[in-house]
């Protein structure tokens, strides 16, 4: 019986990388805007306890501290579009 021929093979050379340009958006107003609304949320509660809550809005009551977190809570949502 006839031998077969060994075929010898290709050394492995692996695809070249694909070069992908990942373009983010610059959005500079973001995280002035995060710590801003953080701010702002802090020291409305800090006011809010200081003042013997007279003030930010007297008529709010213990209303005045969700108001501070809602600051707060909207400098999160912002911060979810920081890149």
């Amino acid at each position: 019986m006839p031998k077969s021929r060994i075929r010898k093979k290709d050394d492995f050379t692996p695809p070249p990388a694909k070069k992908t340009v990942i373009k983010l958006d610059t959005r500079r107003w973001v995280a002035p805007f995060m710590l801003a609304l953080f701010a702002i949320g802090l020291l409305w509660i800090v006011v809010f306890y200081v003042t013997n809550t007279h003030y930010p809005i007297e008529s709010l009551k213990n209303w005045n501290i969700v108001v501070g977190f809602g600051f707060i809570a909207a400098g999160f949502g912002v911060s979810t579009q920081w890149k």
